[in-house]
């Protein structure tokens, strides 16, 4: 199973898209084309800069990507006299930008109206390391900043991507991979930007999850920030530990069914699972905590997490559940998650780190690329 773990594990920690390798193909291109376009019809090219960075894959050091896909290992000697590291690229004064990926796994943020910051730290390995905007932390040095990212492991086995929303949303983009065929993902549907604001600012438990113009922020890091309940979903969870106390959930994951029941406080799997404590609504949002994916269990988590922010674990004792209507149809459940599908096109966003769980976000994938293309689309009227 594919899932996103992009979750910045302390302030220098490196983002991680952890995928399936397949096995390589003959002579795999070591750079892809990577065109940025700019439809975003507010804001012209001069106003916008790209970073590339995130982890050499052979060396594991921290790196950043210059334009023409050269990969630079991250020191303190980036730093400028301010503190900060200046990894930007401008676009091209006019028309699109061009420029080459390398092999790596990392983000590719866009920043609009000023830079976004970035520093160079010595890690607990004593190894230099960056430290990433945090949009959702109010301290940030880039705050105030309007900024997005999409995420990427570009590899022998090929190219894995996603637009993200899991940490928050900003800036609409989409992507296009070509390669074995086209794939184009992310896109919102005409004035898509304007409906996720006010779709999250109507729902009154989310509703300062919104900052302002800049960005709408995961309910996790709102809970984290002081800004959202951290039991919002109890009552839900509550609900699910009690059902299953009298009957069988069944979670299918790599076509095996595992059948499980809450006993003596947790949810207890056969056939080699571990057993689940029951999750706050901060490891829902997370997908961690008791949540949290490893070894053999971790397809299953990833399905329980998924089945929680979608709210339909307690409706249905088949796992995963595959038609999407059925999902946030509750009261209670995961707004921001629900409000971000209903803004796509095809109703695919990645709104937490499970929702890749029966094809459900953005991510897509091709073992022979051959290029791809970043567009920000509008910020309003047709995309």
């Amino acid at each position: 199973m594919i899932t996103r773990r992009a979750l910045l594990a302390g302030a220098a920690a490196a983002p991680v898209l952890a995928l399936a390798k397949p096995a390589a193909p003959a002579q795999a291109a070591t750079t892809l084309p990577m065109t940025v376009v700019n439809h975003t019809y507010r804001y012209a090219n001069d106003q916008i800069w790209l970073y590339v960075v995130g982890t050499d894959q052979q060396t594991q050091q921290q790196v950043f990507a210059r334009a023409d896909g050269t990969k630079v290992p991250v020191s303190l000697s980036l730093n400028g006299p301010d503190g900060f590291a200046d990894l930007s690229i401008p676009l091209a004064a006019d028309g699109d930008t061009r420029i080459t990926l390398p092999w790596m796994s990392g983000r590719v943020y866009v920043s609009i109206g000023q830079k976004i910051k970035f520093r160079v730290v010595i890690d607990g390995n004593g190894r230099p390391a960056l430290q990433h905007p945090a949009g959702w932390v109010s301290s940030d040095p880039s705050y105030d900043v309007l900024h997005d990212f999409m995420e990427f492991t570009f590899n022998d086995g090929g190219m894995f991507c996603n637009t993200t929303m899991v940490d928050m949303f900003s800036i609409p983009m989409e992507i296009t991979l070509d390669g074995s065929r086209s794939q184009t993902s992310g896109t919102l549907v005409p004035n898509g930007r304007d409906q996720i604001f006010a779709g999250v600012r109507a729902e009154p438990a989310f509703r300062d999850l919104v900052i302002g113009d800049l960005r709408v922020i995961a309910p996790g890091h709102g809970i984290d920030a002081g800004l959202f309940s951290p039991t919002y979903l109890d009552p839900y969870i509550d609900d699910v530990w009690n059902s299953y106390a009298d009957r069988d959930l069944r979670v299918t994951a790599n076509g095996v069914t595992y059948t499980g029941r809450v006993s003596g406080g947790q949810l207890v799997f056969d056939k080699g699972i571990r057993a689940f404590a029951r999750p706050s609504t901060r490891d829902v949002f997370y997908c961690d905590g008791a949540l949290h994916s490893d070894g053999v269990s971790g397809p299953v988590a990833a399905i329980l997490g998924a089945a929680f922010n979608r709210t339909t674990l307690l409706s249905h004792p088949d796992q995963p559940v595959t038609d999407h209507s059925l999902n946030y149809r509750t009261s209670l459940t995961n707004h921001y998650a629900r409000v971000l599908h209903a803004s796509t096109r095809d109703g695919k966003a990645y709104g937490y780190p499970y929702d890749d769980v029966a094809d459900g976000s953005t991510y897509v994938e091709d073992h022979a690329p051959t290029a791809i293309r970043l567009r920000l689309t509008p910020f309003n009227s047709a995309a």
